[in-house]
């Protein structure tokens, strides 16, 4: 009889955000008058801006023409893109990138699962403590041995450096789900690290468009060297609000080279394009066109003002954990933000209070690793007066 992949045996048995739908749902069907606030998944609920709408229905009409129809783009992503992302990103931070090395897709979530393709199984894979559970499980799916590196309240959440070798590394600032924002110099250290030691870093910066800070770097390319080192992944779902339109992009410079297993070196960019030319037919051109507008000055200006709102959201909501004792990270440079649980509460026990008592779904820290315990996180990803309305529900119940 055919084996199915044992390596899926290692999983949770249930995805996190999956696991919180089933309980809210059962709590609705058992409280049907219940007044739910959700304030646990990253999903944005603010509108596409105008000059994304807008690039949308001119490309809707593009295809109801033969003239400027268009089916299969090509599978790196439309060059009208990927130079709008070399000029629109990486030149306004001093980084020179070339348009072959970006590649576009459906979204961060769809590369940053998928990249280990690429990759030899078996790799001992370092992933910070807590994290986004898409890391851990698709390398657990590939049969990879996986360490955490602690991240907690005396590293800042960012880690420190290891001193044994990993194979591949994940870091991903501003954080998910603890809100925290890298250092320069604490970046320098990394890429130091994996330059070092023959490390590859999967840098996620979903999150880059959230930080106010200009002292914080906004890609790791930033970082001489990390084009040796680091592949990293980008995305509109936060940035502009393309959760439901799904696009984003992944940078993989084409000196970035690994072993061919036969004493030479392969350039990943080459590895990858064959990936991709294989199993992704890439993202549609109306999502394309839509990204295009983000770097339009109207885009530009719209999705800052709506990114301005989640993170005045951001505020609120740190201050209100703040004067009820919670501790909060985060908040200021992300959208989430990141606080201890009371009187020593499991972070599962606490959802389900605030999900019984206060009718607030928030999500539980140790869905994102061992070092999640007690914590919980909160996103600014919701509108302001509920937001307000949560958190006087949850001062009422502490």
């Amino acid at each position: 009889m055919l084996q199915a992949n044992l390596n899926f045996s290692r999983l949770p048995e249930r995805y996190l955000f999956l696991d919180i739908a089933k309980r809210v749902a059962a709590y609705s069907k058992a409280h049907p008058e219940a007044d739910i606030i959700r304030m646990g998944i990253g999903d944005v609920t603010r509108p596409l801006v105008p000059a994304v709408i807008q690039a949308m229905h001119q490309a809707v009409d593009d295809c109801a023409a033969a003239q400027t129809f268009h089916g299969y783009g090509p599978e790196r992503g439309y060059l009208w893109l990927r130079e709008a992302i070399v000029n629109g990103d990486y030149k306004p931070l001093g980084v020179e990138m070339n348009p072959d090395d970006i590649f576009v897709n459906d979204g961060a979530k769809s590369d940053t699962g998928n990249i280990g393709d690429i990759l030899a199984p078996g790799s001992l894979v370092g992933i910070t403590d807590p994290v986004y559970p898409v890391y851990v499980d698709t390398n657990l799916m590939r049969g990879n041995v996986i360490k955490y590196i602690t991240c907690n309240a005396s590293n800042g959440f960012t880690g420190d450096v290891p001193s044994q070798k990993f194979d591949v590394i994940y870091l991903c600032y501003p954080n998910n789900p603890t809100g925290a924002v890298i250092t320069r110099s604490k970046l320098k250290e990394w890429v130091e690290y994996a330059l070092k030691s023959g490390a590859l870093i999967m840098y996620d910066s979903a999150y880059e468009a959230f930080i106010r800070d200009p002292q914080i770097p906004h890609s790791i390319y930033e970082i001489e060297g990390a084009r040796e080192c680091a592949i990293e992944f980008r995305s509109f779902s936060k940035t502009a609000g393309f959760t439901g339109v799904r696009c984003g992009y992944t940078v993989i410079p084409q000196e970035l080279m690994v072993s061919d297993g036969k004493g030479g070196k392969v350039s990943l960019n080459s590895l990858w394009e064959r990936r991709q030319s294989c199993k992704f037919n890439g993202a549609s051109y109306i999502s394309q066109k839509a990204a295009l507008a983000v770097y339009s000055e109207q885009g530009r200006a719209e999705t800052a003002a709506t990114i301005d709102y989640y993170l005045e959201t951001a505020r609120i909501i740190r201050e209100s954990m703040d004067a009820a004792g919670l501790e909060p990270q985060g908040g200021e440079n992300a959208p989430y933000i990141w606080a201890k649980t009371p009187d020593g509460m499991s972070s599962w026990q606490f959802f389900d209070l605030l999900l019984d008592k206060a009718q607030v779904v928030v999500t539980p820290g140790s869905g994102f690793g061992p070092a999640g315990e007690g914590y919980f996180r909160i996103t600014s990803f919701a509108d302001r007066q509920r937001t307000i309305e949560a958190m006087d529900r949850i001062k009422k119940i502490l």
